[in-house]
């Protein structure tokens, strides 16, 4: 599924590490609480430099409260028709 934005410069927004390597998780297409589970279940599998990106239809705020409880560092930049959260080891 295309995003129609440069991804890239909205995760040069959110304060990511720039040189790191990244996953990205389309669940725009996914009922609650599939982003909120497939997002905690994909961390624990990536290496602690990759940057996490969740392409999003809204802003996760269930998640934002796991992601501090697990050490997270996060941020998301909201545009008309996608919304991107960053989201890597603090």
């Amino acid at each position: 599924m295309s995003t129609g934005l440069n991804v890239d410069a909205v995760v040069e927004e959110t304060g990511a590490p720039a040189d790191a390597p990244r996953e990205t998780l389309d669940v725009r297409s996914l009922g609650p609480p599939k982003p909120l589970a497939n997002t905690l279940e994909l961390l624990p599998d990536l290496d602690d430099e990759t940057v996490l990106v969740q392409l999003n239809d809204r802003a996760p705020q269930h998640l934002y409260p796991k992601l501090d409880d697990r050490g997270y560092e996060y941020a998301t930049v909201e545009r008309d028709d996608v919304t991107v959260t960053t989201i890597w080891r603090a």
